[in-house]
């Protein structure tokens, strides 16, 4: 499988007064995906840090469709976009329970030595997960 699904239910705190989802929680929808694709390797980003790793968003952008509004059922699918190099990117689309689609997006995360502070290769285990992964 070339990508993730994950379900999330908008809760109540994430919505303003007319119980539409604020437009900043997309980011974490799309956080809570990439998370969990990461786990489908048997990955986390605690794991990683522990390595040394840090993976910070160095670009981010949204495509706002549609409204996810309060108790909405929302699966957001992941997919990485290419082979990872210094950086990491993946694509995202959210959709609703009727599979309306609300939003798109797409980051990329940088690859970041903790003991230097710079900028690294995607470290050897991942690529190696990531080996038989179909793009």
């Amino acid at each position: 499988m070339n990508y993730n699904e994950t379900i999330i239910r908008v809760r109540y705190g994430e919505t303003d007064q007319m119980g539409v989802v604020y437009h900043g929680n997309y980011a974490v929808y799309f956080e809570v995906g990439r998370t969990e694709w990461l786990r489908e390797f048997g990955l986390s980003y605690s794991g990683m840090e522990a390595d040394g790793i840090m993976l910070p968003v160095v670009s981010l952008s949204i495509n706002y469709k549609n409204s996810a509004r309060y108790d909405d059922v929302l699966k957001v699918k992941t997919t990485l976009k290419k082979m990872p190099t210094a950086s990491i990117e993946f694509e995202y689309e959210l959709r609703n329970e009727s599979n309306v689609l609300l939003a798109t997006g797409n980051t990329i995360l940088a690859f970041i030595d903790v003991k230097r502070n710079r900028p690294t290769r995607c470290p050897k285990y991942l690529l190696d997960k990531l080996r038989n992964y179909s793009l």
